[in-house]
């Protein structure tokens, strides 16, 4: 464990020093020599912090506050913001990410959705946060496929958030499907009924609708025994859905680098967001897909749809 000295002439009880285990989100510079450091913790939840010095050479933790690092933290309680006085790494994850691109990009996209859920700074996030630690685990496992981990993650994520999309039943008049209804709607909250479906619900496979609820259940046989057209389709769902609710894009998610191409959104910046019209087929080249914020980027393999009576 390495250390910084708590300040001359204070003990722990008096000015306030706790700690916690957490995951590095993101750096920012501040001055010459340090940094501010953004940490999803286990009981404090979001946490930003001043490490001091750690952009020197001579830094003794500087290279242990890199983004992907799990590490155990103690913490000085500040006016404004805390100040990192001890680190000790626990599982340095970045270490095996940013050698292979998929993964990394991937793991992006995972402290970028940890941190856009948490705006809330010290409020607890414990079940986001272990979801977060398990699913950089298995990245950096190189065992599981990682797009499939990332869209686990996206959709336990939206889970914890109250966001989830419905499923196996209707998201408006909770019908049950037999097993699945056939129709998915962003702006209705997942899958639609026949008479509850609005103009522009796509029309997955079952095959998609499968996957969705295996990722969400953490059924890794059924998600690891899926097509790529299933996996491309529901990437493009999940990452919709959770961007339409957080009302922005993600950065990191065009980054990802998906084999054979992947529906992606480019939602409209603030409210608002609109939905394409049906059409009598499927999207041409260039052209979003139905269901979709306007501006989705085109996809290899678009979902089926139909066009809605009116």
């Amino acid at each position: 464990m390495v250390h910084a000295p708590p300040p001359s002439g204070c003990d722990d009880e008096r000015v306030g020093f706790y700690r916690d285990t957490g995951v590095v989100l993101r750096l920012q510079k501040l001055g010459e020599a340090d940094r501010i450091v953004t940490v999803l913790t286990h009981r404090h939840g979001k946490v930003r912090a001043v490490a001091k010095g750690v952009r020197r050479t001579s830094s003794r933790f500087g290279a242990r506050l890199e983004p992907f690092g799990h590490v155990d933290l103690q913490l000085h309680t500040g006016r404004s913001l805390d100040i990192v006085t001890q680190v000790q790494t626990i599982d340095a994850f970045g270490g095996d990410l940013t050698g292979d691109y998929p993964r990394y990009t991937a793991g992006c996209a995972l402290l970028e959705t940890a941190d856009r859920l948490t705006s809330e700074e010290g409020e607890p996030a414990r079940e986001l946060f272990l979801l977060l630690v398990g699913a950089l685990r298995g990245l950096a496992g190189g065992t599981r496929d990682p797009y499939l981990v990332l869209d686990a993650f996206l959709l336990r994520a939206m889970v914890i958030a109250g966001w989830a999309p419905a499923i196996t039943e209707c998201a408006r008049c909770g019908t049950e499907g037999a097993p699945y209804h056939r129709r998915f709607s962003v702006p209705a909250g997942g899958a639609v009924c026949e008479p509850c479906r609005p103009s522009g619900a796509v029309v997955p496979s079952e095959p998609t609708w499968r996957l969705l609820e295996a990722l969400r259940d953490g059924d890794w046989a059924t998600a690891e025994g899926t097509d790529g057209a299933a996996r491309r389709d529901t990437a493009g769902l999940v990452a919709a859905h959770l961007q339409w609710h957080l009302e922005r894009t993600l950065r990191s998610l065009p980054l990802v680098d998906r084999r054979g191409g992947v529906p992606r959104v480019d939602l409209a910046a603030g409210t608002g967001l609109e939905v394409d019209e049906p059409s009598d087929g499927p999207p041409r080249a260039g052209e979003p897909a139905e269901g979709a914020p306007r501006r989705a980027v085109p996809t290899d393999g678009p979902l089926r749809s139909e066009r809605v009576a009116r």
